[in-house]
């Protein structure tokens, strides 16, 4: 009992840990947009993850690994002969003493001994039945005997009551007589709730007041008793068919010699019959191998097959493949239990990953059922390939895009923290604050201005852009491997100018056979399909159209494409295919280009492979629309289009 004002620690129990870290969601949240965009779906995407796991805690796959890797220890280590062979012991020493003791004794009554242990024959359970009625001369071998009756009746209890072995305090003949009496009436029981008796409730209770001592498990109801008793009745199966032939036959000769009982022996044979009509959809059938040097008893034996069906049970639970499974059907406690609490904990991590996913708005139910990522989710992923695009973008340049939000011009309302060579005016409220509340954590005092307190007001050009980014989605660019890094650059481009170039229109178009507007989400979700076509021409249709909505605005098409034009879109809105490109396709597409350049459009051609025809073809365009072509290498896209976005804005 603890005092007033002191404090007792233990061992904490009743759910997660609370001092576990929190889940790491940026980093699950990356590595689904990184499946999605490779054209996954959001449902695989997060089965994968969870099947592969994070840095903090390994994945389905890694515990399915271990279990597996425990079950092949099991079955590597043992052997199910035990009882076998200890029984044989004892009846070799037996009859070893007896031979010694008749050996030395000259009379008639030893020579006739001697022959009766001569001829007993070399089977063990034979043998052992046998010498039932043997009148013992040594105490070596009466005791044996005894030993052998008492170890059978043990084994044979302890195979198929849990609680067995607590129970049985001694192997007096009470103490088998309360055994049999106990088998008797809980036959009875069965018996009674197969035949549908209304009172088995209360006969349940009678039962457990007078034999409650061998149920430790303390069942509440009849169902209860009789899936404990099933699940052990079948893996003492289980542990019988893995048995060969021979053994299975001497177990059962000697299972009569159950504490010289063979009542016993019977009474287990009715109580099995009758679970097994009770609980047929209990394995009964199965077997396992086992080759190991270790000897397992009965009740060993069972327990390691008990062990080897709840291994079975926890691979089929991680492997998640049966209709409506979810993690939270996972035993964690079988899961404790067979691979320790640091599998327990893997298990809950990744179930809690999945919760928080949903409960944190970044994967939703879309109205057709399938899983998809959220708008919070697609800003997630749209900061992460942002931040690697301005990355690539210092590297290459030096300039500092990534912290202006325009290089000069009208307040945006919003701050950030200074860094050197920021020419924006300070912040003065905000860095103000920074200092007094860097102090005020400090313990209080004077005010002094630090560097890190500084902070800038962020600016943008007035100047409107209008943005069409069209992007190939034809079969070519996922054979290729450019089906990635295409997402990951709209993705990098939505994020700047929903973040930082607010009043710009950025519009997406993806074209293959037939070209169409997309939302980001739409885009970041559309898996690759096969589809013959690059039509260029609608998609540079679609762009002006967007543009002329915007007349206010700077209009500017950014056109990534991995093949020259091989459809276009008819009056009547077919597109027609030809490869080689027909001269038809070419004029179209042409003639879009001179439209967009009639209304001012700046076109820039995002060339990615270096085909000869391909960038013939885009060089026209070029010089048509009065542009220019880039042609990076794939890690470099997103930098490319990021990069020539921002020089239309300073240009402007």
């Amino acid at each position: 009992m603890s005092l007033p004002g002191s404090y007792s620690y233990g061992p904490y129990h009743g759910g997660p840990d609370p001092l576990a870290p929190p889940t790491d969601l940026r980093e699950a949240v990356d590595e689904l947009g990184r499946d999605v965009m490779s054209g996954a779906s959001p449902r695989s995407a997060l089965d994968e993850l969870l099947r592969r796991g994070t840095r903090s805690a390994p994945g389905l796959d890694e515990l399915t690994r271990r279990l597996w890797q425990r079950r092949a220890e099991i079955q590597r280590r043992h052997r199910l002969d035990g009882t076998l062979q200890e029984v044989r012991r004892l009846l070799d020493e037996a009859v070893a003493a007896e031979r010694r003791a008749a050996f030395a004794d000259p009379s008639e009554d030893a020579r006739f001994r001697e022959a009766v242990l001569d001829a007993l024959p070399s089977g063990t359970a034979s043998a052992v039945s046998e010498l039932a009625d043997y009148d013992w001369t040594t105490d070596t071998g009466r005791e044996n005997y005894e030993r052998i009756r008492e170890l059978l009746g043990r084994q044979l209890l302890q195979s198929r009551f849990e609680g067995m072995k607590e129970a049985l305090r001694s192997t007096s003949r009470a103490d088998a007589e309360r055994v049999e009496r106990m088998l008797a009436d809980l036959n009875a029981l069965l018996a009674a709730h197969a035949q549908g008796f209304g009172d088995i409730d209360r006969r349940l209770a009678e039962f457990l007041r007078r034999h409650g001592e061998f149920f430790p498990e303390q069942p509440r109801t009849i169902d209860e008793l009789i899936d404990v008793l099933a699940a052990r009745a079948a893996a003492a199966q289980r542990m019988l068919n893995s048995m060969t032939p021979e053994q299975r036959r001497e177990l059962a000769e000697l299972s009569g010699q159950a504490f010289g009982d063979p009542r016993l022996a019977q009474r287990l044979g009715e109580l099995d019959d009758r679970l097994r009509a009770l609980r047929p959809g209990q394995d009964w059938t199965s077997s396992a191998r086992f080759r190991g040097d270790d000897p397992l008893g009965l009740a060993d034996g069972v327990r390691a097959m008990t062990q080897l069906s709840e291994l079975d049970e926890l691979a089929e639970q991680l492997s998640q493949s049966y209709p409506g499974a979810r993690l939270e059907d996972i035993d964690l406690g079988a899961l404790e239990r067979q691979l320790g609490p640091a599998a327990a904990v893997a298990a809950r991590r990744l179930s809690e990953l999945e919760r928080e996913l949903r409960g944190r708005g970044l994967v939703e139910r879309g109205p057709d059922g399938s899983l998809r990522l959220t708008p919070t989710a697609l800003r997630r992923l749209g900061e992460t390939a942002l931040a690697d695009v301005l990355r690539s973008l210092r590297g290459r340049t030096g300039r500092r895009d990534t912290t202006s939000a325009g290089a000069a011009g009208e307040p945006t309302g919003s701050t950030r923290a200074w860094h050197f060579g920021d020419t924006e005016p300070w912040a003065v409220s905000r860095t103000v604050r920074n200092a007094v509340l860097r102090t005020a954590a400090r313990g209080g005092g004077g005010v002094r201005l630090d560097v890190t307190d500084v902070a800038v007001a962020e600016t943008e050009h007035r100047a409107r852009a209008a943005v069409a980014l069209c992007v190939d989605t034809s079969w070519s660019m996922v054979a290729e491997g450019r089906w990635l890094p295409m997402k990951r650059t709209a993705l990098a481009l939505h994020q700047l100018v929903s973040t930082r170039f607010r009043g710009d229109a950025l519009h997406l178009v993806t074209f293959g056979r037939y070209a169409r507007p997309v939302e980001l989400g739409e885009l970041i979700g559309m898996e690759g399909t096969w589809e013959q076509g690059t039509n260029a021409h609608h998609a540079l249709l679609l762009a002006e159209r967007h543009l002329r909505r915007h007349p206010d605005a700077q209009p500017v098409v950014l056109l990534v494409t991995d093949g020259e034009p091989t459809a276009h879109l008819e009056s009547d809105g077919v597109a027609e295919f030809d490869y080689p490109p027909s001269p038809r396709t070419l004029g179209t597409t042409l003639s879009a280009v001179d439209r967009l350049a009639r209304i001012g459009a700046a076109l820039t051609v995002f060339r990615l492979g270096d085909d000869p025809r391909l960038a013939s073809f885009v060089d026209l365009l070029a010089r048509r629309g009065g542009g220019r072509v880039v042609a990076p290498d794939l890690g470099g896209l997103g930098a490319a289009v990021v990069g020539d976005y921002l020089r239309h804005r300073r240009r402007r």
